[in-house]
Formats: structure tokens, sequence, C-alpha cells
């Protein structure tokens, strides 16, 4: 039931996140079979990691080690996407209002930082090996890799079934995608070592796997930085949110504090300020705005707080301060 949040209350937003069902419905099935996908993929991974860091070892392959490395932390990483789910199942509280979810944004961040920590390991040791390139046994290598490359593409597609606007679930998605280029140059080198016996080929495909990996590293963390600054998500434009409401919803004069954001790239929330007309009755235009907000924009979760004459945080009259047209609504600058 859409109603107006000009009531302010200590337990208000717990009991409103609530009835509105978030963490519920759609985003739940979601959740929880993400949830068992990363569990799925964490084993796999965490299984095959021994046997490939033995085999790196084994036959002294940096490719093989720096694949054993990126699993050895996909495995920590795709446990803790796990837990990142089951905390976001959690209900809100009074001290946790929107629930667990951003925990997940978290994670994806966290996430990011762990890819870079490995990528630029993996640089370095190339470096060294390449100066002093090691004798590398291509067949077993080959071998191991080959397993490997088949372990990460299950793995792949048991995550790339899941929701991939979450940031959780794509940073779960980029480690894997990480371990399965890692096998992909693994055999590569092993090909070629076993063919020409040319040994740096090896820490060349490392560095190589390295640089992919960062590049899109560096893309989930600044997505994952930017819904944990409280940004406007990319999907959602503010302003034509804000005339898209005043042009739709009858009875709504003027829209002005309109802040978007997201709690995990998925589920995005809105607070607005809305001014009506006079005599209108605010309990349908608040139910209409949440309505056209949900509907066309994927807004699941809203608050506004209705006015007549002025801002309830006392800035004056709106043909003042706020105005009725767009650019004088943009001038506050009080958006996110």
């Amino acid at each position: 039931m859409a109603h107006s949040h000009d009531h302010d209350g200590p337990d208000h937003a717990p009991h409103d996140y609530g009835a509105h069902g978030h963490g519920g419905g759609g985003a739940h099935v979601h959740g929880s079979t993400d949830k068992r996908r990363v569990m799925f993929a964490a084993c796999l991974t965490g299984g095959f990691m021994v046997a490939e860091a033995l085999g790196g070892l084994f036959t002294n392959s940096l490719a093989l080690l720096a694949d054993a490395g990126h699993m050895l932390t996909d495995t920590l990483a795709l446990s803790l996407a796990w837990y990142a789910f089951h905390l976001a199942e959690r209900p809100a509280t009074s001290r946790m209002s929107y629930g667990f979810g951003r925990v997940k944004t978290l994670v994806a961040y966290t996430n990011g930082i762990a890819i870079f920590v490995i990528a630029i390991w993996i640089v370095y040791e190339a470096w060294q090996r390449f100066l002093e390139p090691p004798p590398v046994l291509g067949a077993p290598m080959l071998v191991i890799a080959t397993l490997g490359l088949l372990v990460n593409i299950a793995g792949f597609l048991i995550l790339h079934g899941g929701d991939r606007e979450s940031l959780n679930m794509r940073g779960a998605i980029l480690h894997v995608v990480g371990d399965l280029l890692g096998s992909v140059a693994a055999i590569a080198a092993a090909l070629i070592i076993l063919a020409t016996g040319w040994n740096p080929i090896d820490p060349i495909l490392s560095v190589l796997v390295a640089v992919i990996i960062l590049s899109t590293a560096w893309r989930l963390m600044r997505e994952a930085a930017h819904l944990l600054l409280e940004g406007t998500p990319d999907t959602l434009d503010r302003d034509a949110i804000a005339a898209d409401l005043r042009a739709n919803v009858a009875g709504l004069r003027e829209v002005h504090h309109v802040h978007l954001w997201s709690l995990d790239g998925s589920r995005h929330m809105a607070t607005l300020h809305a001014c009506l007309d006079e005599g209108v009755e605010a309990s349908p235009v608040v139910a209409a705005i949440k309505a056209r907000l949900a509907a066309e924009h994927g807004v699941e979760h809203a608050t506004v707080e209705t006015e007549f004459d002025r801002c309830a945080d006392g800035e004056g009259d709106h043909d003042g301060h706020h105005g009725h047209s767009q650019p004088d609504v943009a001038k506050h600058r009080h958006y996110h």
C-alpha cells in the first residue's frame, strides 16, 4: 500500500521496508538462487585449486601457479559472496532499516581490490621469471591446465545463469572469468613450450591475463564505489524521472529534492518532495507517483514527502526557491 511519508518516526523506515516487500518477491528468488550458484562455484574452485597448485610446483609453471593463486582467492571471494547473499536475507532492523543488501556491494568492491593485488603479484613474478626463465614441463602442464579449464567453464556456467544486475554476482563471475582466462593462457603456454621449447611464453601470457583482469576489476570497483557513495545508478536519469512524474501524475504540480540510489545495482530507491495542486488529496497522488516510479523506472522503494505551499525543509516558497520548471529545480543541487 502506498502512503505519504511526511509523518516521520524512528520505526517507520524498517516497517516501510518490510511492508513494501524489499528483499522479497523477485529479489528474494534471485538471491536464493544466486546464493546456491555461488556456493557450487566455490566448491568447484576450491576443490581444483589444491591440485593445480601442486601441479604448478611440479611443472615449475608460473601460469599454473598464477591460476592456482586466482583459484585460492576466488574460493575465498566466492565464499564471501555467498555469505553476503546469506546476510542479505536477514530482515531489516531498527538500526539497519534497509536490511543487509548493501553488504553485497561492499563485497563486490572488496573482490575488486583482491583481484588487483593478485594481478600485481603475477606481473611482478612474471618479470622475475622473464629475466631468468626456468624450465617448464609442458606435457603435465597441458593436462592440468585443460582440467582447470573444464572446472572453470563449469563454474562460469553455474554463475552465468544468475542475476547479472547484482554487483555481488558480477564480482563472483569476474573471479571465475579470471580463472578461465588463466587456464586458457596456461594451455596456450604449454602448447607453445611443447612445440618450440620457448619457456618465456609462460610469464608473458600470465601478464596478458593479469592486464585483462585488471581492466575488468577496475570497472567493477568503480561501479561498486559509485553505489557505496549513494550515486545515481547509470540506468536512471534524475531529471528525466522528475519531468516524467510531472507530466504523467495528475495533481502533481512540481517535484524537487529528488534522490536516487541503489543498494546492490539492481534494487533502486528514491526519495522526493512532491508539491501538489491545491485541494488535491495526497494519498492517491503518492500512490500514483510510486506506481509510476516502479513501472516505468524500476524504482522499487520510494519515500514521498507531500507539500502544498512551502517546502518542509524551510527553504521558502516554491516560486522563489524551487521553481516549477526543471532548470530552477536543477539550480539547487539537492540531488545525489
